[in-house]
């Protein structure tokens, strides 16, 4: 299946704001159902047991409202691990008042260097072309003291019928066109594998996880930190 851009609505805010609203509680409830919590939960976990931390700064790129930074935070902890996040998104309208949150690029992080634990981000990667995923890692890279962490989507025939088939349950016009945009916008295991290849991570994981998900640890060489 031949990866195709299609520009999602909810970039630009492309509708009223209840069909915005409408977006963004879609995008919590696939998160929620469908493994897009458990997936970053996961990793996290994975990041503390290995650099043994008892709790973990993380800035949410593209983190919207922080929907799945909160779900996340309260799973972990009941595993005794304490996530403190602060969400990043380039538009403002999209971002929470009840949680620490700035406005940025994703390719021009507004933070100093080693400034979180972790960096990671959910639903966001395919929404940048090849030559600029190596980019944004490096420069997430450069912000994060143990590791990038990215929570996506995998493009596959199967997961594009899923997501035309649950149109019935989206409760905005946005996500009825981005949903299935989305899908065909993102990438392979192998296509990622290789787009990291030339990245400043001293090694790159990559899991697949429920329901077309991959999660993909770039971990951060220990003499950069």
């Amino acid at each position: 299946m031949k990866r195709v851009v299609i520009p999602e609505l909810l970039d630009t805010d492309a509708g009223t704001p209840r069909e915005v609203a409408g977006s963004l509680a879609d995008l919590d409830m696939f998160n929620r159902r469908f493994g897009g919590v458990n997936t970053m939960a996961s990793m996290l976990q994975a990041v503390a047991a290995q650099r043994k931390l008892r709790s973990a700064s993380w800035l949410d790129v593209a983190g919207a409202r922080g929907d799945m930074a909160a779900r996340t935070v309260a799973v972990l902890a009941g595993q005794g691990l304490e996530v403190k996040p602060v969400l990043l998104d380039l538009a403002a309208s999209h971002l929470s008042r009840h949680m620490a949150a700035v406005c940025g690029d994703a390719l021009q992080l507004p933070f100093r260097d080693n400034s979180f634990d972790v960096v990671g981000c959910c639903l966001f990667l395919h929404h940048l072309e090849p030559e600029q995923i190596a980019d944004f890692v490096n420069e997430a890279l450069r912000v994060a003291r143990h590791a990038v962490l990215i929570n996506d989507l995998i493009r596959h025939p199967l997961h594009l019928l899923i997501a035309r088939a649950g149109m019935p349950i989206y409760r905005s016009r946005i996500t009825r066109h981005d949903a299935p945009a989305s899908v065909r916008r993102a990438y392979t295991v192998s296509e990622m594998h290789e787009m990291l290849r030339p990245t400043q991570a001293q090694q790159i994981e990559i899991k697949e996880y429920f329901l077309f998900r991959m999660g993909v640890i770039a971990w951060k060489k220990k003499n950069t930190i």
